[in-house]
């Protein structure tokens, strides 16, 4: 008897050390998952950032580009079909630019991601392809690791060129297109003309200041 009792507190503190390991074990993994997650979350922000001021220098505004920002809906002009984000820039409250994602839906292997930044003024402070799958060596001449092609837009309007011109060189327009690959760059360029047209119309409730900046509390005496 004396036998089967040690033998069964021997299983009982297996168990109870088993636990206490699982129990510091899961909690380890727990702390390090919430801390690694702020990390990722800390460098995709710095990350969407640097590709921010890529399109708007830093030193052409001083708010906080990544939370002064406002939600759109799905718009055609856009090309999206989910709400998206658009970061406003600010100097000393006064508008100066704005960040829209814009789709072109008819790239020649799909949908091409951008980044479209445009002056108070209806300038394109530049313009990034953020995600495409354009043939290698052809379309993917569209992204600024490839070519300065992209870089072409910058200070470009509505009215320079005017809409009769944008277009790529082919179709009698202004923008170059690409050897081999048409589809691709006339694709961009019909976005980017769009998303200029949905600032136009728009710009006014693009650039509403948001609560948290109408409404921020007084600085402490």
């Amino acid at each position: 008897m004396a036998i089967i009792l040690q033998y069964r507190k021997n299983i009982l503190k297996t168990a109870v050390v088993l636990i206490v390991f699982a129990v510091a074990g899961a909690a380890l993994v727990g702390i390090t998952f919430t801390q690694t997650e702020d990390n990722i979350a800390y460098n995709e922000k710095l990350t969407l950032l640097r590709k921010l001021n890529n399109i708007i220098p830093a030193d052409a505004y001083n708010n906080n580009l990544l939370l002064d920002t406002i939600s759109i809906k799905p718009n055609r002009l856009l090309g999206t079909k989910e709400n998206s984000l658009a970061y406003r820039a600010r100097k000393d409250d006064q508008d100066i630019a704005i960040v829209l994602s814009s789709i072109a839906p008819n790239g020649y292997n799909g949908p091409i991601h951008m980044l479209v930044g445009i002056y108070d003024d209806g300038r394109l402070a530049g313009v990034r392809v953020i995600k495409h799958r354009e043939t290698p060596g052809l379309g993917d001449v569209v992204s600024i690791s490839h070519s300065n092609w992209i870089l072409g837009f910058n200070n470009k309007s509505l009215g320079n060129p005017d809409s009769t011109r944008w277009k790529v060189k082919r179709d009698g327009g202004d923008f170059d297109q690409f050897t081999g690959a048409t589809i691709t760059p006339r694709a961009v360029v019909k976005a980017i003309h769009d998303t200029l047209l949905y600032f136009q119309q728009n710009q006014t409730m693009l650039f509403i200041q948001p609560e948290t900046v109408l409404n921020k509390p007084e600085k402490p005496q």
